[in-house]
């Protein structure tokens, strides 16, 4: 284990220790809604697949999903992985066929005592959605590759057993999907040199103009975050031009600003208050009722033009 992939095994134990301790490992209780339910709805939206994962355990929300991209018939790829850190399956779903690949990433995992519903199954929920778009347009001449992983919570092990384990040629980038579940603004992060010039992230802010976004009001590019992370640190670490996706509310930009910029003071923040959508983080409060429908759409709509750019470069 290199130094980097420790620095990953210690945050996740940090992270995963941490929200056990805050949550007090209580029993979670929400409404969860039931597969068959969810199957037997009419018009299911990304609200209603949310409530399909919270709350249940982490094996109960990694085998729900299995069951439901089954149930819809979508081919796709188990991958196990099991280390001494811990183990899990990650799914993969691809659309389209070329050599060149976006790889979307979404975790299925929670923290310890948090139903996990904008963490992360908002990203879940967005990429199936996504999915269903893709299905109806493939692009003819990208891949895209969807890919839910586990062990996100226990420093990206999921994702850190895939790049080891996949072939990455022809990979144009990663973005890895956190928190998108509260806002109106998006926040693409860890954009730092030189990856903040890859082809990736300029078509994609190219298209978030295209839609009427404004740099540095409804959409943000940022440099590394500190304390906070996601999978698409995996990627970067063998070199991929890779991002984090996130939505805020512009109301509270510049609290987020202070919150996330100033780590020490965050780690204290962690146990007092936080601005949104970080006041609901890794905490028993983390429910689907808290999630803005529009926020979702919002990016899966995103995410489908900046596949319709890709497709057409």
């Amino acid at each position: 284990m290199g130094l980097e992939e420790f620095g990953f095994y210690l945050r996740g134990r940090l992270n995963s220790g941490l929200a056990a301790v805050l949550n007090g490992l209580r029993p979670v209780s929400v409404t969860t809604l039931s597969l068959d339910t969810f199957l037997g709805l009419s018009r299911p939206t990304p609200l209603d697949c949310v409530r399909l994962l919270e709350g249940r355990p982490n094996a109960g929300r990694q085998e729900v999903l299995g069951r439901l991209l089954a149930a819809r018939r979508v081919p796709f790829s188990r991958l196990p992985f099991t280390t001494f850190e811990g183990s899990g399956e990650n799914f993969v779903v691809e659309v389209g066929q070329d050599s060149r690949t976006l790889i979307l990433v979404a975790h299925h995992d929670a923290v310890p005592g948090s139903p996990g519903a904008n963490d992360d199954g908002s990203a879940v929920a967005i990429l199936l959605d996504l999915l269903g778009r893709l299905e109806k347009d493939p692009p003819s001449r990208l891949c895209v590759r969807l890919l839910f992983t586990g062990g996100e919570e226990i420093g990206y092990l999921g994702a850190r057993c895939y790049v080891k384990e996949v072939p990455l040629e022809g990979v144009l980038g990663v973005l890895s999907l956190e928190l998108c579940g509260i806002g109106d603004a998006l926040v693409i992060w860890d954009a730092v040199p030189p990856s903040d010039q890859a082809p990736l992230l300029l078509a994609f802010t190219g298209v978030l103009e295209e839609l009427g976004y404004r740099r540095d009001d409804t959409y943000h590019v940022v440099g590394r975050i500190p304390v906070f992370g996601s999978d698409h640190r995996a990627f970067a670490a063998v070199g991929l031009p890779a991002f984090g996706l996130t939505v805020v509310p512009r109301s509270h930009a510049e609290a987020l600003r202070r919150f996330i910029f100033n780590p020490f003071q965050a780690l204290i923040r962690q146990m007092l208050r936080r601005p949104p959508p970080f006041d609901t983080y890794h905490t028993a409060r983390d429910r689907s009722t808290t999630l803005e429908p529009a926020a979702l759409e919002r990016v899966s709509q995103a995410l489908f033009a900046l596949v319709r750019a890709l497709d057409r470069s």
